[in-house]
């Protein structure tokens, strides 16, 4: 299975990932972890462009081609080998969060941004995609606070706005793919609001 987890700024996706990971081995899935934009050498460089300060003059069509020459390597690199393996490849964002950034937030045309990310991803939709939603205030200032700000940490709250309300509209137009956590819970709660609801969507796991 391919699955994603999403969310604002601030939402703890990175955070809850290796506790995520460890959780579902000791039961015995095997579980690739990664994350977007990067994965890959030479998407990790292209996430360095987009993420640095020094870059703020960056063009939102650009912004959103250089995400999508990431996730194309990435795709092919990364994910379609380890899905041919039959493993289970859990990544810190996909495609869903060009549409919520640089089509909602910036508010380009939703199917060119679509047209470009079926493109760069050979129409690869994950299987599973795990929304953590928090309001975008407590977000941002959770960012700060752990020293982790970055270029897109920086557009307006207006912005961030537009990427939540994105995110939830895309949680209505496909119920089948997403679920939602509430990620303003404790830490606690949150993982285990992952664990349980990631397992219960996984078949059971292969024993050797």
């Amino acid at each position: 299975m391919f699955i994603t987890l999403e969310g604002p700024e601030g939402s703890g996706k990175t955070s809850h990932i290796p506790y995520l990971v460890e959780y579902l081995r000791e039961r015995g899935y095997t579980v690739f972890p990664t994350r977007e934009p990067g994965g890959t050498s030479i998407g990790e460089q292209i996430r360095d462009v987009l993420h640095s300060l020094k870059n703020t003059e960056m063009h939102p069509r650009a912004e959103t081609l250089l995400y999508q020459a990431a996730r194309a390597q990435f795709v092919e690199q990364v994910v379609r080998p380890r899905l041919t393996l039959g493993e289970i490849v859990l990544s810190d964002r996909y495609a869903d969060s060009t549409l919520a950034y640089q089509g909602y937030g910036h508010q380009q045309d939703l199917e060119q941004v679509r047209l470009l990310i079926r493109y760069a991803t050979g129409s690869l939709v994950p299987d599973l995609t795990v929304l953590l939603d928090i309001d975008v205030q407590v977000g941002l200032q959770r960012k700060q606070k752990a020293d982790e700000w970055n270029r897109m940490d920086a557009y307006t709250v207006e912005f961030h706005q537009r990427v939540r309300a994105g995110y939830l509209e895309m949680v209505k137009q496909e119920p089948g793919r997403w679920i939602v956590v509430d990620a303003g819970q404790t830490w606690a709660d949150v993982q285990a609001a992952l664990r349980n609801k990631i397992l219960a969507c996984l078949p059971p796991a292969q024993t050797q």
